[in-house]
């Protein structure tokens, strides 16, 4: 009976990696950008320092919706866009292997600030680059990012979680890859 149980949770598992995987890869890039700018506008407003650092970034990376789900394994991923300049840069996609104690469905809105012009040619130059791999990622909460000047920042790249929905319980190892989609 444990045995099935298993094969059963795995089965559920691959069935809604595939179906998230799916879902994403339809959806009209007019739709992601116009979906990142709001999102990006969302972060503004709510948090200063993130207007700061996106006016001193190279680029921005706006993942307007991640979509996370897991059963002791699980996956997210999602479509964005790259701002340089105000403007458009490029569509890249996420995409994220959880594994660990995790139960659970959420959503979540994800933006990189790459600071420095070595972070964004490396972005350009690489098929994408892992977030959790790399020591000079800054991950920021809203309790740190008042913290945050344009005068202390010294990471090549800093990244916001926010407009979380969903429930989420557990630990779970995970990364997070980011890879373009306009090559």
């Amino acid at each position: 009976m444990k045995q099935v149980l298993k094969s059963l949770l795995i089965l559920f598992t691959l069935t809604t990696i595939a179906g998230v995987r799916v879902a994403h890869a339809a959806k009209p890039v007019d739709s992601t950008d116009d979906d990142a700018r709001a999102a990006l506008s969302a972060l503004y407003a709510k948090d200063p320092a993130a207007r700061a650092l996106g006016e001193k970034a190279k680029g921005i990376l706006v993942f307007p919706q991640l979509e996370k789900v897991a059963v002791l394994v699980g996956v997210l991923g999602g479509n964005g866009a790259m701002f340089a300049d105000g403007k458009i840069a490029g569509h890249y996609r996420a995409d994220g292997l959880l594994a660990g104690l995790e139960a659970g469905g959420q959503t979540f809105a994800y933006a990189v600030f790459l600071m420095s012009d070595k972070a964004l040619d490396n972005l350009r130059k690489t098929k994408g680059f892992e977030i959790g791999a790399d020591p000079n990622i800054v991950v920021v909460n809203a309790g740190v990012g008042a913290q945050i000047t344009t005068s202390t920042t010294q990471a090549d790249v800093y990244s916001y979680v926010f407009n979380q929905s969903g429930l989420m319980a557990g630990v779970a190892l995970q990364g997070l890859k980011i890879t373009p989609l306009d090559r």
